[in-house]
């Protein structure tokens, strides 16, 4: 059911409108109150001034998604802007976007290096990893020798030995991780993104090509890793995954010691690499 009490997406339509200065647009003439005209708004969404104007007095119904859209794109309304006015309109949060990324945030940055002891990184949605810190790059992989183009969790553990021979269990990770991989790019609206991805690991390994077209589907959420280290040996870590705020594009997974023995080995380990 939209969500439209008191008529709130009216109110809410206005005061963006409102806030806007004519002159960026091109608009002029004398006005008497601030902001853009409700015919300016509705040139600027390509859509009927009468179908507005009723919007914003709550006679206009349920307006379509693209509506919104074009009205979110005319108001230049930010992207939680844009989700608070389907919700508004609608009841419901728009289609994601997805959107490709070429890094992280500082402050994104600094979090992950707070962690000394347990490995942490930031991948997208279609696993490539973008940011790292320095436990990660001694306990998983020094990401930062790789050309960013095999940054990629999928292409690393379905076409590198030595990643593939540091796994406890290969086949039952490679079969959650080809499930996670695939509800992931789902979840950020990346299916068509990830097609040419998957049509190289098909190409390249049949036990990706035969877990794909298992078509599992799986959380990573949070569980146990367990590697052969070849400096550690044998560890086991606790890992969680988490969502950026913001960023249905981007994902945190932080690698916890199950061992405190282990972190104290992972500690000196970056040491001896600074």
């Amino acid at each position: 059911m939209p969500i439209n009490t008191g008529n709130s997406l009216g109110a809410f339509l206005k005061d963006r409108r409102n806030r806007l200065d004519p002159a960026t647009f091109g608009f002029s003439g004398r006005r008497r109150t601030p902001g853009l005209r409700r015919e300016e708004v509705a040139q600027r969404a390509n859509i009927s001034p009468t179908w507005y104007t009723w919007l914003e007095q709550g006679r206009g119904g349920s307006p379509s998604s693209d509506v919104l859209n074009r009205i979110a794109t005319g108001l230049m309304l930010t992207e939680p802007e844009r989700e608070h006015l389907f919700m508004l309109g609608l009841g419901r949060p728009p289609e994601v976007r997805y959107r490709t990324t070429e890094g992280v945030t500082p402050r994104l940055q600094r979090l992950l290096d707070s962690l000394d002891a347990s490995p942490a990184l930031i991948k997208t949605a279609t696993w490539d990893v973008v940011a790292w810190n320095r436990a990660a790059a001694v306990v998983l992989t020094d990401y930062g020798t790789l050309p960013v183009e095999q940054r990629n969790i999928l292409r690393l553990l379905f076409g590198n030995p030595a990643i593939r021979a540091s796994q406890h269990d290969w086949e039952n990770l490679a079969r959650f991780v080809v499930g996670a991989f695939r509800a992931d790019a789902a979840r950020a609206g990346a299916v068509s993104e990830v097609s040419e991805l998957v049509d190289e690991l098909c190409k390249v390994s049949s036990e990706f090509e035969a877990l794909w077209l298992e078509n599992n589907v799986h959380v990573q959420g949070e569980g146990l890793k367990h590697l052969r280290h070849p400096k550690l040996g044998p560890i086991e870590l606790e890992y969680s995954a988490f969502a950026v705020d913001g960023r249905p594009d981007l994902g945190l997974v932080i690698y916890t010691p199950a061992d405190r023995s282990v972190a104290d080995r992972i500690r000196s380990l970056v040491m001896q690499q600074l």
